[in-house]
């Protein structure tokens, strides 16, 4: 796992809530629970009236994993709410409780952040009798070129409390070069889950459903915890955390509808309509990359070196001194920032032109920051000259390493 969690870099991809991702299963064939998403209490009282079941689910609706787990806040006064962000509901009374107390109030979980998310969603769906809870997700590994899926009999929990304690209980396979699971991979899945009969049948149709959903749809991941078994061996889909390749967004208009931007920051927004991949972090170093692997490569020697990356930030391959401009105004639109790490690879893009773009950038924003620069690639020693040569106050590196530790260096005063 990387030192810098992917999974706080939520623009790698598109997220979605957990109703729209229920939507989807439906549509591919996925068992779920019938749902009603909400946006009031009332709609919340009508929804349990129109299901058929004594027990229904009451889940609040945010771009972040732990909600059961989570606690509710009021956003006026920093009052505790609740505790847990999903509730069981006997009773319409019930119901009526929880969405008040969910609706409006911020849920701080393990993945929200110290400031939480505003609760503007809810997700009413029937409740089913459980016998025992799997996690099953689908994810890019880049290093195989492949999906890969992992299955646990230990559902319900966090994953990496389940990887760090007992790995043996997760189980992986991958798809073949056509995107598809060798034959008989998903029998020996259901095999290591222990499961049988019309169970066994139920997880591997779902199985070949979703990893069909993923290529086609190009998912980054599908995530459900927990799947479940019911009483009378059926598996359902009582979570669904989808994330979809933002590189692939060209090819699915339909995911513009799906967007909520209440989840997402206004500097992001901003950031993505130049052509940038932006995610806010706590530390103190911005980072001005091109490529998310080199970005978060970047990150990752930053911490090797003791500091900390303020900001995930790819400017891609075409960029020009406009989105240059526009990505040091971000960073530095950040208080915390105290320095700036330029990490460029040339290959389409020049050294030479984002080095005059840097220094543009930098007379326009008014750059008063300590600022390490490191090229490779196309027109790399014609881009440090060009640094060297001007009246910008710069450090030029040769390496990434060097580059970490001159930044943090230079932000903490002392030797790295």
């Amino acid at each position: 796992m990387r030192i810098v969690e992917r999974q706080t870099l939520s623009r790698e991809g598109v997220n979605i809530h957990e109703y729209q991702g229920k939507a989807l299963f439906r549509e591919e064939g996925v068992a779920v629970q019938e749902g009603v998403h909400c946006t009031t209490v009332d709609q919340a009282m009508e929804a349990y009236d129109s299901l058929e079941s004594k027990v229904v689910a009451v889940k609040s609706q945010i771009h972040a994993g732990g909600r059961g787990k989570g606690n509710l806040y009021c956003p006026d006064t920093g009052n505790l709410q609740m505790e847990g962000g999903v509730k069981i509901a006997s009773s319409r009374d019930e119901v009526e409780t929880y969405s008040k107390n969910i609706l409006g109030n911020i849920l701080v979980t393990k993945q929200s952040g110290p400031d939480g998310k505003m609760v503007n969603n809810l997700y009413i769906e029937a409740g089913c009798e459980i016998a025992h809870e799997y996690y099953l997700a689908l994810l890019v590994d880049r290093e195989k070129d492949a999906i890969l899926v992992m299955a646990s009999t230990e559902g319900g929990v966090d994953i990496e409390e389940v990887a760090e304690t007992t790995p043996q209980a997760i189980h992986k396979a991958w798809t073949d070069s056509s995107g598809k699971l060798p034959m008989g991979a998903d029998s020996a899945m259901a095999d290591s889950l222990g499961l049988t009969g019309s169970s066994k049948d139920s997880f591997k149709e779902m199985l070949g459903r979703l990893v069909s959903m993923f290529v086609s749809r190009d998912c980054s991941m599908v995530e459900i915890n927990p799947l479940v078994r019911t009483e009378d061996g059926a598996m359902i889909a009582l979570d669904s955390k989808i994330s979809f390749d933002d590189n692939a967004s060209f090819r699915h208009p339909w995911r513009a509808e799906m967007r909520d931007m209440s989840e997402e920051e206004e500097v992001e927004i901003r950031a993505n309509k130049s052509g940038l991949s932006y995610v806010k972090l706590d530390g103190n170093i911005g980072c001005l990359v091109n490529g998310a692997g080199l970005a978060m490569a970047s990150m990752d020697v930053i911490k090797l070196y003791g500091g900390e990356p303020a900001n995930f930030l790819d400017i891609g391959g075409g960029a020009n001194k406009e989105s240059i401009t526009t990505a040091f105004g971000i960073i530095l639109e950040d208080q915390n920032v105290e320095g700036i790490l330029v990490n460029i690879f040339g290959g389409i893009i020049r050294c030479d032109m984002v080095a005059r773009s840097i220094i543009d950038a930098s007379r326009e924003v008014g750059l008063s920051v300590p600022l390490v620069v490191r090229f490779s690639g196309t027109n790399h020693e014609e881009g440090r000259n060009v640094l060297e040569e001007s009246s910008l106050e710069v450090t030029t590196v040769s390496t990434l390493a060097d580059g970490a530790e001159a930044i943090v260096a230079a932000t903490v005063g002392v030797d790295a």
